[in-house]
């Protein structure tokens, strides 16, 4: 039996965009040509009907002018449909990667499997034919099949075709890290998967889908801007299906020079109608809007996030609070020693000495960083459990909540016990011991508990002298490096930030007060969040938190933007509306930014579209209508050559702006954290003046290219 080679996924970087990327993506662009594709964007689907009509008008009467004016009305189309298909094709070489291996991939499917079962009966199966609540079973070398839950046993798992990332992960039965991915492979040992997908809905399938822009739906500030562009579309369809009577009612008659195709003492022709309509309706946003949402989700995916759904990235961007777990997210995850604190008459280093011999038997994060802080701040180099002669090591246990060891008399030295630990335990193995605390002792555990910190006592029996502690050693939580200077970003961003712990509040409170969050929600239970979450939104807010485990299942489903873990269960990610890959908590935040770049982008390239369209008309109509309404020529400020140079620049100028800023829609406008007064200035400032500056000067130079190398249109 064999299975699929995962191949590495191509990734393409989210970048300037790569010339090569236009060529290979233009068969798609002609293919979206298609009126029953093209209809769903009011906006190129009108410029389209135009250029059908155009070309029509241009075989019945030839000129210069009418091929000039169809073929850029038809590039104009076509430049909007590469916008597309070129943020489509972003993803495609990843999502071929994931389709081969789905379809290659077979399956040890287990038949009336039952837990424990010895040796259960296979059948071999193609992958895709594997139901919901099947059990198959994945070996060393081979792919899992399909997504589902880890039911027995334990491997490593290399889940790089799907995150990129080529570390292997541990998968195991029970707990919040028995989810696996189909199409990932297993490194060693072996286990026993239930698949949870249903028919063509795994992970495997919606990340094709998602990448390839197949299934993306518009999201509703996406169809609020499409219904504005289109009843922009109507409106100036309408103004322009008018010249024509007016044009008969200013006495202005038809039929001395058909050819020219423009508007003067003989009227209106057809050609000259679209070109205007082509010219003043918003067609730059209309054709970027699209790419621009897709980019979106193509940016998530390059930081290995899977969004369930477009609407989700969108809210991302609109956020109001952002719940984060603690653990993790805002700190390290471990607690680490940080500082030894003796009583008196006790030097600092014999209390290093006795933690460190304590603590060589905890395999904990926490005992393993005492030895290191002993080490480096004391020269303790660590000493391995079996180099100490007569030592019998105490393991940590959480039913004792002490590490420690026995060291039997010996070479002159009497018999000696230490204990490292939880404060209440240690303290009643001195009293057990014939020693007494000491009021010492426990003002120093009262100061350590009232910053947030977590003290372990460190305690000696020497012979038959009675047990006396030494000290004590801090423990904190490690808040992340930069943790607070990004707090302050969501804040300037207007974001409310909330830490979520178990921890107990005096705890919760230091830790928040040092990253810099809004608020904190101590001794939080899976209720309590749902709750918080729902108190926000009635405010009118919107929400986003993470998690990984069933019991973060309800709150993640009630967020507007709930961001599960790969790492997590399968309830956990059935509830979000997006998956991080890399099971990394703290990309919550960039997801926000990348939501709030997407709204950014939105906006710029509008502003600047609807600048750009008030510039065309300020730049042609004068142009145009100067025969007609002689005074109109005073706003000619631009000088154009002829009313069929202004035309033919307005509409070439049309087309080349949608390449120019397909890189931009692309890649995205870069964002700054800021309120949205000064974002909404700086748009009007960059975009909107750039909007209208832009086609003054665009025109011109190919209104003087159009004179100096086509002289049949002056």
């Amino acid at each position: 039996m064999t299975t699929a080679a995962i191949e590495q996924p191509t990734r393409i970087g989210g970048g300037l965009l790569d010339p090569r990327q236009l060529w290979t993506s233009l068969p798609d662009a002609l293919r979206k040509l298609n009126p029953a594709t093209l209809w769903r964007n009011p906006v190129m689907f009108i410029v389209e009907l135009g250029a059908l009509f155009t070309t029509a008008l241009s075989i019945q009467d030839s000129s210069t002018f009418a091929w000039l004016i169809t073929v850029w009305l038809w590039l104009t189309v076509i430049f909007a449909n590469l916008a597309e298909a070129v943020a489509e094709g972003r993803g495609k070489a990843q999502a071929a990667t994931l389709r081969r291996a789905r379809q290659e991939t077979v399956a040890r499917r287990l038949v009336d499997w039952q837990p424990g079962q010895a040796s259960p009966r296979e059948e071999t199966v193609d992958a895709l034919t594997l139901r919901q609540n099947d059990v198959v079973v994945v070996e060393a070398g081979q792919v899992i099949p399909g997504d589902g839950d880890v039911v027995e046993g334990v491997a490593s798992v290399d889940e790089s075709a799907i995150t990129g990332e080529s570390a292997p992960v541990i998968r195991e039965s029970g707990g919040d890290r028995s989810a696996v991915t189909g199409g990932t492979r297993v490194l060693s040992d072996r286990i026993i998967v239930k698949i949870t997908q249903k028919p063509g809905e795994s992970f495997v399938d919606r990340m094709i889908a998602l990448v390839e822009g197949a299934s993306r739906q518009k999201t509703p500030n996406e169809i609020a801007l499409n219904i504005l562009l289109a009843a922009l579309t109507v409106i100036f369809l309408l103004a322009v299906v008018t010249l024509q009577p007016v044009a008969i009612f200013s006495k202005a008659f038809q039929g001395a020079a058909p050819n020219t195709q423009i508007i003067n003492a003989d009227g209106v022709t057809g050609i000259v109608l679209v070109s205007l309509l082509v010219a003043l309706i918003p067609t730059t946003i209309g054709a970027l809007l699209s790419a621009i949402g897709i980019a979106g989700i193509d940016r998530l995916v390059q930081r290995n996030v899977l969004a369930i759904s477009g609407r989700a990235v969108e809210a991302a961007g609109d956020v109001n609070t952002l719940l984060l777990d603690k653990t993790g997210t805002i700190t390290l995850g471990n607690r680490q020693a940080t500082e030894f604190l003796p009583v008196s008459g006790v030097p600092a280093g014999e209390l290093a000495d006795a933690a460190q011999l304590s603590s060589l038997a905890d395999q904990t994060p926490e005992g393993r960083s005492i030895v290191v802080l002993a080490k480096n701040e004391h020269g303790l180099r660590a000493r391995e459990e079996g180099v100490i002669p007569n030592a019998e090591f105490v393991p940590f246990s959480a039913e004792t909540r002490m590490s420690g060891v026995d060291i039997a008399a010996g070479g002159g030295q009497p018999a000696r016990r230490i204990r490292k630990g939880a404060a209440a335990a240690v303290m009643r193995w001195v009293r057990e011991n014939g020693g007494h605390p000491t009021t010492e002792v426990g003002g120093v555990v009262d100061g350590i508990s009232a910053t947030g910190g977590t003290p372990l006592v460190v305690a000696e029996h020497v012979a038959d002298q009675p047990a006396r502690a030494l000290g004590v050693v801090q423990l904190k939580d490690v808040v992340k490096a930069g943790m607070r200077e990004r707090f302050d970003a969501m804040r300037r961003m207007g974001i409310r930030t909330i830490m979520i712990t178990g921890d107990n509040p005096l705890t919760a409170r230091a830790i928040a007060e040092e990253a810099g969050v809004d608020d904190f929600l101590a001794e939080a239970k899976p209720e309590d969040k749902l709750a918080l979450i729902r108190r926000e939104q009635e405010g009118g807010r919107l929400v986003a938190m993470t998690g990984d485990g069933t019991n973060d299942a309800p709150a993640l489903a009630q967020a507007d933007v709930g961001v599960s873990m790969n790492t997590g269960t399968s309830a956990a990610k059935e509830a979000g509306n997006m998956v991080d890959l890399d099971s990394d908590p703290t990309k919550l935040i960039e997801i926000v930014e990348i939501g709030k770049q997407l709204l950014i982008t939105r906006g710029a390239l509008t502003t600047f579209s609807i600048a750009n369209d008030i510039a065309k008309y300020f730049a042609i109509i004068p142009a145009m209508f100067a025969a007609v309404y002689p005074s109109l020529d005073g706003l000619n400020i631009m000088r154009l050559s002829s009313p069929a140079s202004a035309i033919t620049s307005a509409i070439i100028f049309n087309a080349l702006i949608i390449v120019v800023l397909i890189p931009l829609a692309l890649r995205g406008v870069r964002y700054r954290p800021s309120s949205a007064s000064a974002l909404l200035s700086r748009n009007l400032l960059v975009y909107g003046l750039g909007g209208i500056a832009a086609p003054f000067a665009g025109i011109k130079v190919l209104d003087i290219a159009i004179v100096q190398w086509i002289p049949g249109i002056s």
